[in-house]
């Protein structure tokens, strides 16, 4: 029989993949080129299901002869090892952001002539939409606490933006462009602090943080990573981590500076760094307190922000990793990503599987692409949704003292219908 090839995800299956296998079933003997789970992070999101439990499905439908992995989103390698006569897809990709893929594979066809097939698409459902009805509903603290570890495991980096209220959580939430997105949020002190209109000293205490934290979850279905500054006391850090841990938060970044600190890239501030063996022993405090694996304690390290060399930070490492950190953050406040950079590949050298924070605000000229090339994990953007929020908010008060009315300033606004529909009224 002649060999037919069909590249799906199958995350959900549904009624468009029988109906794709079906037309398949009727030119020859269906493979299924089955993407991996890194695969599917790489263009869109971390499947539901894994790659074994989805082959195992597929598998099972009627008509389908053979399973294959598919690495990439690209099918050109499994096309040239396999040389089907037919490929079947939907005649989605047409026009979406697999076009270049679908050309990739007519000129791959070529070589030994064969042929794409392209059915009508099944209007009506996809798992991006059954995806969407499942975050209307909500997830559990079990399955968000997850999602960060799995994250790290399955993307080349995870993006990261920080939301210090309901409302700029949704924008974290569902902010897409050409299938981009962020992949979790970050619960900042800095920001938190200021929505309050007070300064980023650790005056905002646990409690006040918590209400803001749970404002973010009911909101959104992302993994959550908190802002822990000091952590306060270490029999305090124990309680924090307990707590976060209940509410389904993936994970906290602690620093290692002397409570109370002051924000990082203030200018003229006074920081004080913790000893390294009191930090140590708060890591192992956190860690034994926390219930699951899940939860990520992550160690950030300030060294460089107080003028120390890349090996006083790269000792640090060492000893936080050895005391259990799940994470290393490393921080600057450089305009120049040198220092970090430079971090990273003696981070490399050293052979450390931890993974990699860093926050690019001061150093903004980097790209994720150079990121990734020095092994980083996850890149946050830490404050940008609050600071534009904040200069938003004062040209548009500016412009209706200006005016003396309303009408110029809604230039500056959305929609009042339009806004109604982004909450949900």
């Amino acid at each position: 029989m002649k060999k037919v090839y069909v590249g799906m995800a199958a995350d959900y299956l549904h009624v468009g993949h029988i109906n794709i296998i079906n037309e398949a079933a009727k030119y020859g003997e269906i493979i299924i080129g089955l993407l991996t789970d890194e695969a599917i992070a790489s263009y869109k999101r971390v499947p539901v299901t894994t790659y074994e439990q989805r082959k195992k499905v597929i598998e099972n439908i009627k008509g389908v002869a053979k399973v294959v992995p598919q690495y990439t989103l690209d099918y050109v390698e499994n096309l040239r090892q396999l040389k089907p006569e037919y490929v079947v897809h939907g005649d989605d990709w047409k026009d979406s952001s697999q076009r270049y893929t679908r050309q990739r594979v007519i000129e791959a066809l070529k070589e030994w002539g064969g042929e794409l097939i392209e059915p009508q698409y099944t209007k009506g459902i996809s798992s991006t939409l059954l995806i969407e009805t499942q975050k209307q509903v909500g997830v559990t603290p079990e399955h968000r606490r997850k999602m960060l570890r799995k994250l790290i495991n399955l993307k080349p980096i995870v993006r990261v933006i920080e939301a210090h209220s309901g409302l700029s959580a949704i924008v974290a939430e569902k902010t897409k462009v050409k299938g981009e997105e962020f992949d979790a949020i970050w619960e900042s002190s800095f920001t938190d602090s200021s929505s309050k209109g007070k300064p980023d000293i650790e005056l905002v205490d646990f409690t006040s943080r918590v209400r803001t934290i749970n404002e973010i979850l009911e909101v959104t279905t992302k993994p959550l990573i908190v802002d822990g500054d000091t952590g306060g006391p270490i029999d305090h850090f124990a309680y924090m981590v307990k707590t976060l841990e209940r509410l389904g938060v993936s994970a906290i970044i602690v620093e290692d500076k002397v409570f109370p600190k002051q924000n990082s890239l203030l200018e003229n501030a006074e920081h004080r760094q913790e000893t390294t063996e009191r930090f140590c022993q708060k890591i192992k405090v956190g860690k034994h307190a926390r219930v699951t694996r899940d939860f990520m304690i992550i160690a950030r390290i300030e060294s460089l922000i107080l003028g120390e060399s890349v090996e006083h930070a790269l000792m640090r490492a060492d000893a936080y990793i050895r005391a259990g950190a799940d994470g290393i953050m490393i921080h600057s406040k450089d305009r120049s990503p040198a220092e970090i950079l430079k971090f990273c590949a003696e981070y490399n050298k050293h052979g450390y599987t931890v993974p990699l924070v860093v926050v690019p605000t001061t150093y903004n000229t980097i790209l994720e692409q150079e990121l990734i090339d020095v092994n980083v994990s996850v890149v946050i953007y830490a404050n940008h949704l609050m600071r534009s929020s904040y200069k938003a908010m004062l040209e548009t008060a500016k412009m209706i003292l200006s005016t003396k009315r309303g009408l110029e300033a809604e230039s500056k606004c959305i929609g009042i219908q339009e806004f109604f529909k982004v909450i949900d009224t």
